[in-house]
């Protein structure tokens, strides 16, 4: 694969093209991850109204609070990648960006079934 960072080196604007898909996957990140804060706070708020109703604890909505905060940590990186010049930069908040999107996306996924089964007793 070749280095973003050495344009000059690539005839065939293969690293332009590197460096525009990484700007699309910030720009799709970022506002996602923003969306999927506001799910994870409406999740919680939900939880304890179920929590009063039933009377049950769980830990559910602890996963979502540090969902929540995983998310913003996606939406944060690939807002400043978007901000910054330098392309190496560009690249690290990106590759910081997906694999937080990807680990609170499947955080989320445990969180369902925690909340299915503490719910569904």
């Amino acid at each position: 694969m070749m280095d973003p960072d050495n344009a000059a080196d690539d005839p065939s604007g293969e690293a332009h093209r590197l460096a525009a898909l990484d700007e699309r996957t910030c720009r799709l990140i970022c506002p996602i991850a923003s969306g999927m804060v506001g799910v994870c706070m409406t999740g919680i708020g939900l939880l304890h109204v179920a929590m009063v109703v039933n009377g049950d604890e769980t830990i559910a909505d602890d996963l979502l609070s540090v969902d929540a905060l995983l998310f913003l940590l996606a939406s944060l990186s690939s807002y400043f990648a978007l901000r910054v010049q330098s392309k190496v930069r560009l690249h690290w908040l990106e590759r910081a960006a997906d694999a937080t999107f990807i680990i609170a996306m499947s955080l989320l996924t445990v969180a369902c079934f925690v909340i299915t089964y503490s719910l569904g007793k």
